[in-house]
C-alpha cells in the first residue's frame, strides 16, 4: 500500500514538474490540487504530497490567499550557476577538442539541425533537451571524469531552478545555433584549444547577457 502511495506522488510530482519546465506552469501559475487530482485520477493526498516536495525543491511556494504558487526565477541563482558552468564547460570543450572524432562532430551536426527544427515548431523543452545533449557530447570526450559530473550537476541544479534560458529569453535560442555552427567550424578545424575554450566559454556567457537584458 505504501508502494503505491508513493508511486502515485512521483506521478504526481512528474507531471507537475514537467509542466512547469515545460513552462506551462509560468512563474505565479496558481498549482490547484484538486484540479491536478482529477486530471491524473488520484485522490488530493499524492497531490499535497508531491506539492510539499515541490516547495522543498524551490520549485513551488505558499502566498496567502493563493496557496500552492510557482516560484519566480531566483535571478542571483541563475546567473552565478550558469557563470560557474561557462568557465567548467569552456574548458571541457577545449579539453574534448582534440579528442572528437569525425563521426561525433557529424552528430553534433546532426544535433544543431534537429535544435533548429524544434526552434521553428516551438518546441522549447525539445529544443532544451537537444541543447543539453549537444553540449554533454563534446565534454563527454574531455577525459576528466570529475570534471564531466561537475557540469552534469550543474545541469541538473539548473533544471530544478527552471533556467532553462531560452525558456525565459526564446530569442536567444535562434542565436545559440548560430554559434554552434561556429563551435562546430573550430572543433572540425581544430582551433588552438584556448580559442575553443573562449569561444565556448563566451557561448554561454550570452545567455547570461541575453537574460539580462530581457526586460
Amino acid at each position: 500500500m505504501e508502494a503505491k502511495a508513493k508511486n502515485k506522488t512521483q506521478l504526481a510530482y512528474e507531471y507537475i514538474l514537467s509542466h512547469i519546465e515545460s513552462g506551462a506552469y509560468g512563474p505565479g501559475y496558481r498549482v490547484v490540487i484538486d484540479q491536478i487530482a482529477r486530471e491524473l485520477g488520484l485522490s488530493s493526498i499524492p497531490v499535497r504530497e508531491a506539492i510539499r516536495q515541490l516547495e522543498a525543491e524551490g520549485l513551488v511556494e505558499f502566498k496567502p490567499y493563493a496557496g500552492a504558487v510557482v516560484s519566480t526565477i531566483n535571478e542571483k541563482e541563475y546567473v552565478e550557476t550558469l557563470s560557474v558552468l561557462a568557465v567548467l564547460e569552456g574548458y571541457a570543450t577545449a579539453l574534448g577538442s582534440a579528442k572528437l572524432t569525425k563521426e561525433a562532430i557529424k552528430q553534433l551536426e546532426q544535433l544543431n539541425e534537429q535544435m533548429e527544427r524544434a526552434l521553428e515548431e516551438l518546441e522549447l523543452e525539445r529544443f532544451s533537451e537537444l541543447n543539453y545533449a549537444f553540449h554533454s557530447l563534446i565534454y563527454s570526450h574531455c577525459g576528466n571524469a570529475y570534471l564531466e559530473e561537475q557540469i552534469k550537476q550543474i545541469w541538473q541544479r539548473m533544471k530544478r531552478i527552471r533556467v532553462y534560458g531560452f525558456t525565459f529569453v526564446p530569442q536567444r535560442a535562434k542565436a545559440s545555433i548560430g554559434e554552434h555552427r561556429e563551435m562546430i567550424r573550430l572543433l572540425r578545424e581544430q582551433a588552438p584549444p584556448h580559442e575553443v575554450e573562449q569561444y565556448a566559454r563566451q557561448h554561454k556567457m550570452n545567455t547570461i547577457e541575453a537574460f539580462l537584458r530581457r526586460r
